[in-house]
């Protein structure tokens, strides 16, 4: 239901003839801590420059694939005219934080070092992350190193405050915090630390991207009180984030819909206009 309700709202948005986008699967973008890292690609047809959007899973750091959750995204989105890449990433509790950080980042300068490969533009590109793998976007968003440069951000009921939801978890560690940082339950002076450090809200600053925020007002797994203070403080700082809250809407990706259906066509609008190629006028 989900895959067919994105691909028909987004294929209306570019139009009915759009051509089927061509799919790579399994591609390779890196090689690290003994694992192989794949993506799946879905490329417009038409001659490009095509915006790349770059689709993170969610699955609490511990779970998912490119396949899962996120992968209703990918060729929609290609209909509607973006490059967009789905990732796979190095899992929890074998691999602990900050691997997946890490695969976001080399998914990024991938993408960018293979664009003209895929159609795309390197100087246009966006984050799109759910639950956890909004969490990476967000905070991947932030990184100030070369090479990892992002133009656009859109967090789907996006993790961006580990101790905002402390109290609801009764001040311990969630399973799935155990095993990205690799600590017992108790919460200690240092895991709090650690906490704190991987909260993409501590990284805020003037000059970032833009931010869109998705997220449902009923969702129990990652309150939607999040967003609405992480906006807040990006605005605070000069920088453009929205938020579209979906009444209603649970933490579940897939039953979005039921609630909003409309979500989708405004998440690419914003897209296309925070992707928008810049014109330079003669003067």
């Amino acid at each position: 239901m989900l895959r067919s309700g994105i691909f028909l709202t987004l294929l209306l948005a570019r139009g009915a003839d759009a051509a089927p986008a061509e799919l790579r699967r399994d591609l390779v973008y890196a090689e690290a801590g003994g694992e192989t890292l794949r993506l799946d690609a879905a490329v417009p047809a038409g001659p490009g420059p095509f915006p790349i959007a770059i689709l993170i899973h969610g699955g609490g750091w511990t779970s998912g694939t490119k396949s899962g959750d996120i992968a209703p995204w990918l060729e929609p989105l290609a209909a509607a005219g973006f490059t967009a890449f789905s990732i796979d990433y190095r899992l929890a509790p074998r691999h602990r934080w900050p691997a997946c950080r890490d695969d976001v980042l080399a998914a990024i300068r991938w993408a960018k070092t293979h664009a003209a490969d895929y159609k795309a533009d390197a100087a246009r590109v966006a984050l799109i992350g759910y639950s956890a793998g909004g969490h990476l976007a967000c905070f991947a968003a932030t990184d100030p190193a070369p090479g990892v440069r992002v133009q656009a951000v859109v967090g789907l009921a996006a993790l961006t405050d580990f101790e905002q939801e402390l109290p609801q978890r009764g001040h311990v560690l969630g399973r799935a915090q155990q095993g990205l940082l690799a600590r017992g339950p108790e919460l200690t002076p240092e895991s709090l630390a650690l906490l704190r450090e991987l909260s993409p809200v501590n990284h805020l600053r003037a000059g970032l991207p833009p931010f869109l925020l998705v997220h449902g007002d009923a969702d129990r797994s990652v309150p939607h009180l999040q967003s609405v203070v992480f906006r807040d403080k990006l605005l605070a700082l000069g920088v453009r984030c929205d938020l579209i809250t979906l009444a209603g809407a649970p933490h579940r990706m897939s039953e979005w819909a039921k609630f909003q259906g409309g979500y989708v066509a405004q998440t690419v609008a914003w897209l296309r206009t925070a992707l928008a190629p810049v014109r330079h006028t003669i003067p």
